[in-house]
């Protein structure tokens, strides 16, 4: 059954406030002005070997104002809930437009007039996220005594030495109101569990660790509850699996065809896609924090970024992801849209004021701030590769490569300023001979460009082998920002990619 906005969040005075912002935005000459109220509750808890190490609950409530005045932007936020005090805010933020066309003009800036593109008025809509249980209405003793029991399961296998549990849970409600009229009001859950078991060899001082592949997601407590993931399965595989990679042999580097699965593509797909795909990073408006793009604006439409059989989409409405809303910070309604479509580079990233400067009609909807302290910046989607509908099983890709690695799961990665030169690594590599896993590798790496990796695919996997993946802290912006954000994909061949001995490249 559908959830409603909690009534906790409804009882805020958010319209006095609301118009008590706007009105005096109006009367100093803003052309434009939004008010975002927001209550952002977060929680952790952390666990090590079934023994508390830490938790967490806080919460972040206020709002925030932004103004375009004179064609420059204006923004000011504040706590005092009051409309006396949103008023005065809306003035600050009145105030800061004029001192930066100040700057902009003695600085000779060529940055031009700030204008938004067009977006329909959305009066009066409530969105709340799909999920059954709010984390929050869970009793933390629950929490952690089901994050203590599964952890002892691990330390009770053989070989497992030590387990690090953790659990991350987000209540997120949000209040919108623009000078256009549109009004919203939203609701969203997440949370992030994660169980990673540690195996230390006394004889030889040797280590290694393997964690749960469940990603976060945008559901409710429901999640550890067997709803989305199969717990038991995963921890009683765990303990087998990260035996074996103890015992695995170092790999030969060389070239092979890899099988990448969700778990691990993911996160590509988030480095070499998503973030290159956003509009403001490939035009260098974002450059000091992770560099610009290689996707340049004037390659839309042109650039062959990979395969024929590579289709990539930015995508706000997706159920449970991590970055799916009703609406965004700018008041535009979620949309989902093509990035890449056989191969080549047809979309971008964008927010209003990006797209009104670059020619595009509309923004697509990815104007995020992760708090009510901050000013929305443009942020990414869910970007995710989609399977091919008649696309074969994991097992049936696999038992087409005569000699290649079955990539599974994330770890580390490197990736250039630009998105483009790169390597990952993940947390397991098992051998394929003759379409047929014999064993698992350790120390792999696989280094690529973007267009060279993406280019090799040469088969995409099936809806039955597609799995929304993700991340909470997406980083962005100066000062720094977070984004939950997923991405989702099948599992994939590439053919002939460069594989790495990690230890041997650390000289050890």
């Amino acid at each position: 059954m559908p959830h409603e906005v909690d009534q906790s969040f409804l009882a805020l005075p958010l319209r006095p406030l609301a118009d008590a912002a706007l009105a005096r935005a109006r009367s100093l000459g803003a052309a434009h002005a939004d008010f975002r109220l927001e209550r952002v509750r977060s929680a952790s808890w952390r666990l090590r070997d079934a023994r508390p190490a830490g938790t967490s609950d806080t919460t972040d409530l206020g709002y925030a104002v932004r103004v375009v005045h004179g064609g420059t932007w204006g923004f000011a936020s504040g706590v005092d809930l009051t409309p006396d005090a949103a008023a005065k805010v809306a003035s600050q933020a009145v105030a800061m437009a004029k001192l930066s066309a100040q700057v902009i003009r003695t600085a000779g800036s060529d940055m031009g007039r700030v204008e938004l593109a067009d977006e329909p008025v959305h009066a009066e809509k409530t969105w709340v996220s799909s999920y059954e249980v709010d984390p929050f209405a869970v009793p933390d003793e629950e929490k952690a005594g089901l994050l203590a029991e599964w952890s002892a399961r691990l330390l009770a296998a053989n070989g497992v030495d030590h387990v690090d549990a953790s659990l991350l849970t987000v209540h997120e409600n949000k209040f919108y109101a623009d000078t256009a009229g549109t009004v919203t009001t939203q609701q969203r859950v997440r949370l992030h569990p994660s169980f990673t078991a540690v195996s230390v060899d006394e004889s030889s001082g040797e280590f290694d660790s393997m964690r749960t592949l469940a990603p976060p997601v945008g559901r409710g407590w429901e999640y550890l509850t067997g709803t989305g993931w199969d717990w038991d399965e995963e921890l009683a595989q765990l303990p087998e699996l990260l035996a074996e990679k103890m015992r695995a042999p170092s790999v030969d580097p060389g070239l092979y065809d890899l099988v990448v699965d969700p778990s691990n593509l993911w996160l590509t797909i988030h480095e070499s896609i998503g973030h290159a795909t956003e509009l403001d990073r490939a035009l260098g408006y974002e450059a000091a924090y992770a560099g610009t793009s290689f996707a340049t604006f004037d390659q839309l439409g042109k650039l062959r970024y990979g395969s024929e059989l590579m289709n990539v989409t930015g995508d706000r409405t997706a159920e449970h992801g991590l970055a799916t809303v009703g609406y965004d910070d700018e008041g535009v309604e979620a949309q989902s849209w093509d990035l890449v479509r056989d191969g080549t580079l047809v979309g971008y990233q964008l927010d209003r004021r990006i797209a009104r400067l670059t020619g595009f009609e509309r923004s697509n909807g990815c104007a995020f701030a992760d708090s009510p302290s901050r000013v929305p910046v443009q942020r990414m989607a869910n970007v995710s590769l989609r399977p091919d509908p008649a696309g074969m099983s994991t097992e049936d890709l696999i038992g087409g490569v005569d000699r290649g690695i079955y990539v599974v799961g994330d770890r580390s990665w490197s990736i250039d300023m630009q998105r483009y030169n790169f390597q990952f690594t993940g947390q397991r590599f098992h051998r394929i001979e003759n379409g047929r896993l014999v064993g698992q590798l350790r120390d792999v790496a696989y280094q690529a460009t973007t267009t060279d990796f993406w280019g090799s695919m040469a088969a995409v996997g099936g809806p039955q082998t597609y799995v929304l993946g993700g991340a909470f802290n997406c980083g962005k912006a100066q000062p720094g920002q977070v984004a939950a954000v997923s991405h989702g994909c099948p599992s994939a061949l590439f053919k002939g990619v460069n594989i790495l001995n990690t230890t041997q490249e650390a000289g050890r």
